[in-house]
């Protein structure tokens, strides 16, 4: 996307937030039709298809295996755990050099439903993020030559790469099955989407109040479609500044003006997806909210400019609850 055409899309999306503060008032006075199923800007995430079953299973084994490292250190799993949420409950997880990370670890279901990867949005390609991950020093720090070899030198690989690909293993074979298993990894039937589909009772009444104060503060201007955000970038602090009370501000907090040195892209980060939210503590790009009740009550503050009452953030938690989706028939 352009500059000038992001710029637009983000002015946008604040109008729209402050739309909603605007008309829709106390939420507790809404009008329940208007905040229906029918009505949501909330699409249910699909389930997978369209993928060849081969190269999935080649990109699942290659996902979990350390060699794909230098030394044999980590694997996409170490920082990425699909038991857990789809990241390592860790504030910032450590690199291949055994220190922490700039950024938490962004969950990895449901990431080929955003429209940028990362953080900063600084790919757009789930091929091109892999690449860059496995070359960082600091993350798998290694090269094609040694990741080859060593895949190569594996007969169970070798035939693996034969069958999904008709050859030995190459470097344009190991992007794809990367990502054709990360584009498996897609969470589907939450019970809000059962709900949004005319279930009625697969979610409590709580957590239709909980949607209905995420709706009327605003919240679903940033959190909508099928990734419940990761559509856009956004500020972090529209209405109240959070660094302002930071001794000290970190590169990672700086967002996307590491990248494009544009002083409007000082603190603004690529908004992150809701789905399975209750699974993935800690939050924000730097791990710093541990609940997410913590969360709630700053994103509140600094991006819609409330003041949450404790009975607000409860409901609008029990209903970020509903948004866990299902891996493998498992929630």
């Amino acid at each position: 996307m352009a500059r000038g055409s992001l710029w637009v899309a983000v002015s946008a999306w604040l109008a729209a937030a402050m739309l909603y503060l605007l008309s829709a008032g106390r939420p507790g006075l809404a009008d329940p039709a208007a905040t229906t199923a029918e009505a949501a800007p909330i699409t249910p995430v699909p389930r997978p298809a369209g993928l060849d079953p081969a190269k999935v299973r080649l990109g699942d084994k290659l996902f979990h295996d350390v060699r794909l490292s230098h030394d044999n250190v980590v694997a996409c799993a170490s920082c990425h755990r699909l038991d857990r949420g789809g990241d390592d409950d860790r504030v910032r997880p450590m690199g291949s050099d055994g220190l922490p990370l700039d950024y938490n670890a962004p969950t990895i279901f449901n990431a080929t439903l955003s429209f940028r990867f990362n953080w900063r949005g600084n790919f757009r390609e789930l091929e091109t993020q892999n690449e860059s991950t496995l070359r960082d020093r600091r993350l798998m720090n290694t090269s094609w030559d040694e990741l080859l070899a060593k895949l190569g030198a594996d007969p169970a690989y070798r035939n693996a790469f034969a069958r999904a690909y008709g050859g030995r293993p190459e470097r344009t074979h190991v992007l794809d099955a990367l990502a054709s298993f990360q584009r498996s990894l897609l969470t589907p039937n939450a019970r809000f989407d059962r709900y949004l589909r005319g279930e009625d009772d697969a979610i409590t009444d709580e957590e239709k109040r909980g949607y209905q104060l995420f709706r009327g503060y605003g919240c679903i201007a940033c959190h909508q479609g099928v990734n419940i955000g990761g559509n856009l970038f956004q500020k972090f602090g529209v209405f109240d500044n959070p660094f302002a009370r930071r001794e000290r501000i970190t590169t990672a907090d700086l967002g996307r003006f590491t990248i494009t040195g544009d002083e409007r892209d000082r603190h603004v980060l690529r908004v992150p997806s809701l789905r399975n939210v209750a699974l993935t503590a800690p939050y924000f790009h730097d791990g710093s909210a541990g609940s997410l009740s913590e969360a709630v009550d700053i994103m509140a503050l600094s991006q819609l400019g409330r003041t949450l009452e404790v009975h607000e953030i409860d409901l609008i938690v029990k209903f970020l609850g509903s948004l866990t989706g299902e891996y493998r028939g498992q929630q």
